[in-house]
C-alpha cells in the first residue's frame, strides 16, 4: 500500500445517514475544530441540487475527492466508494449530521498511535444542543454460548453503556479502555486491517453494520478503544426538507431492516432469540416516530396519533415497499463496481 506523506495520514471519508439538509453544518464544524491536517474523500449518494452545488463548490475551494452517484447509497455502500479511494494510515468514517468538538481527530489519532488500535471511537452524544446527552461510550458486543435446556444457542450480547445520560454528570468518570463496539457515526479505522477483513459487507443495509465490523475486527485480531477525550454529537431527523424525505424513507425502509437482520444472524450463526422478535416488531418505528405520527397529531390537533393509524401505517407501509423496489431496480442498473483487494488500489 502506498501511503501518502506522513504529515497528511489522516483520511475522512463522510458519507450520508439519513437525510441530506445537515451537511452545511456538518461541514464547517469539521473545519471549524480540526487543527490537523487530513485529506477528505465525500461520497455523495444523489444528494438534492443546492446540496449537490455546495459540494462541488467545497470540493474545488477544499481539495477533496468528491464521489457523485445519482441514486441512493446504503451506508455501507457509501462507506465502501470512500474507502478504496484511501491511501494514509487511518480512515475516519463520518456520517453527514455529525457535529465534532475541538481537538475531536487528534484525540483520536493519539489513542490509535499509543495503543496501536484497530478501531478507535469517541465519545459519541445525540441531538441538541450537542454533546450534553450521551449516545455511546462504548459497549459491549460479543457472542455468548448458551446451554440453557436441551440445545446449545449462539446468542448475542449488546449493550451501548452510559446511553442517555448526561455528560457533564458522567465525563469524570470516562476513560480511554479496550471496548467491544464503536459506531459508524464517526470511527477511526486502522487502514490495514481491511487487507485481513475485506470490504465493509454491504449486505447489512442500514442497522448492526457497527456491530458487525467490530466483531469482524476482533475476531481478526484488531482492537476496539473508547477514546472519551474525543467528543462528536450526531443529529438525527426527522426530515423537516421534503428533498431528505424520499432518502429517509428508503433508509429506514422495512426491507432493508429485515434483511439486514437475517443476513447478521446468519453470518454469525445466531439464535432467533429474543433479542432479534424484539427487532422484528419494531421495524419501521422510525418512520412512525418522524413522519407517521406527526400527521396524525396535527390532523387530531393534537389529541391522539391511534385515530387515524389504520389509514397512515398501511399507507406508509405501501409507499416504503414501492420506493424500496424502484431503488432495487435501479441499482441493477447502476451499482458501482468495487476493488476487492485494498492493497491492489490504484491512483
Amino acid at each position: 500500500m502506498n501511503l501518502l506523506p506522513m504529515e497528511k495520514q489522516v483520511t475522512l471519508v463522510i458519507v450520508p445517514r439519513e437525510r441530506f439538509s445537515y451537511t452545511r453544518e456538518s461541514i464547517e464544524s469539521i473545519y471549524e475544530h480540526t487543527k490537523i491536517p487530513f485529506h477528505v474523500v465525500y461520497v455523495d449518494g444523489n444528494s438534492p441540487p443546492a446540496v449537490q452545488r455546495h459540494l462541488q463548490q467545497q470540493a474545488q475551494d477544499k481539495g477533496w475527492e468528491l464521489i457523485r452517484t445519482e441514486y441512493y447509497l446504503s451506508p455501507n455502500q457509501a462507506r465502501n466508494l470512500g474507502l478504496a479511494r484511501v491511501k494514509t494510515q487511518y480512515v475516519i468514517f463520518v456520517d453527514n449530521d455529525v457535529i465534532v468538538s475541538p481537538g475531536w481527530l487528534s484525540a483520536l489519532v493519539q489513542c490509535a498511535d499509543q495503543t496501536q488500535a484497530t478501531v478507535v471511537g469517541p465519545l459519541v452524544c445525540q441531538d441538541r444542543p450537542v454533546h450534553e446527552v450521551v449516545h455511546c461510550a462504548g459497549g459491549e458486543n460479543h457472542i455468548w454460548i448458551d446451554n440453557t435446556g436441551d440445545r446449545t444457542r449462539r446468542r448475542l450480547r449488546e449493550k451501548m453503556y452510559k446511553q442517555g445520560q448526561r455528560v457533564a454528570n458522567v465525563q469524570n468518570s470516562l476513560q480511554r479502555q479496550q471496548t467491544e463496539l464503536a459506531e459508524f457515526h464517526c470511527v477511526l479505522v486502522r487502514t490495514e486491517i481491511f487487507q485481513r477483513i475485506g470490504f465493509l459487507d454491504e449486505a447489512m443495509l442500514n442497522t448492526k453494520e457497527h456491530l458487525d465490523f467490530c466483531m469482524s475486527v476482533m475476531q481478526a485480531g484488531g482492537t476496539v478503544y473508547f477514546e472519551p477525550t474525543s467528543i462528536v454529537t450526531y443529529v438525527p431527523g426527522p426530515p423537516l426538507v421534503l428533498s431528505d424525505l424520499h432518502y429517509y424513507i428508503l433508509r429506514w425502509s422495512d426491507a432493508w431492516t429485515l434483511s439486514s437482520l437475517h443476513h447478521f444472524r446468519d453470518k454469525w450463526n445466531l439464535a432467533e432469540d429474543g433479542y432479534f422478535q424484539t427487532k422484528y416488531k419494531k421495524v419501521g418505528w422510525r418512520r412512525k416516530a418522524t413522519i407517521v405520527n406527526p400527521i396524525t397529531r396535527f390532523l387530531t390537533f393534537g389529541l391522539s396519533t391511534r385515530l387515524f393509524d389504520p389509514i397512515f401505517i398501511p399507507l406508509d407501509k405501501a409507499i416504503n415497499h414501492y420506493l424500496t423496489k424502484r431503488h432495487t431496480q435501479t441499482q441493477l442498473y447502476n451499482k458501482p463496481q468495487l476493488q476487492t483487494n485494498i492493497s491492489e488500489r490504484s491512483d
